[in-house]
């Protein structure tokens, strides 16, 4: 079975070839998927994506880079941080540490072992 997502772009792509604006098919798509349905950013990036001939509808490869954030420094401190108040977000804590907050909730979760 299709992914959601490429089952959704596949669609675009038709109504890319049907002469459809990207307006008229995010209206469509929310129609047939509802809740499901691609964000309208993301529609409209894949209209334009396929009105400017291209025809795969998987991901662009993306190259890994490499962490810089979840150095052992950065996971003292955020530790640190974390145990002399324990009710602080996520948010305040990347500002703390001044590291986006996704580094912050990975070091959380994958290095310290930590949930909600």
């Amino acid at each position: 079975m299709l992914d959601i997502k490429i089952e959704q772009r596949v669609n675009i792509k038709f109504l890319v070839k049907l002469k459809k604006t990207a307006a008229e098919s995010f209206r469509m798509l929310c129609e047939v998927y509802g809740e499901e349905c691609l964000s309208r950013a993301r529609v409209f990036e894949w209209h334009k994506r396929f009105c400017s001939g291209r025809e795969d509808v998987e991901d662009d490869d993306r190259s890994e880079r490499p962490t810089t954030s979840s150095t052992n420094e950065n996971v003292e401190k955020i530790d640190k941080i974390i145990r002399q108040d324990r009710r602080l977000s996520v948010r305040a804590v990347a500002e703390m540490v001044n590291i986006d907050r996704e580094s912050v909730r990975k070091i959380l979760v994958e290095n310290l072992n930590m949930n909600k």
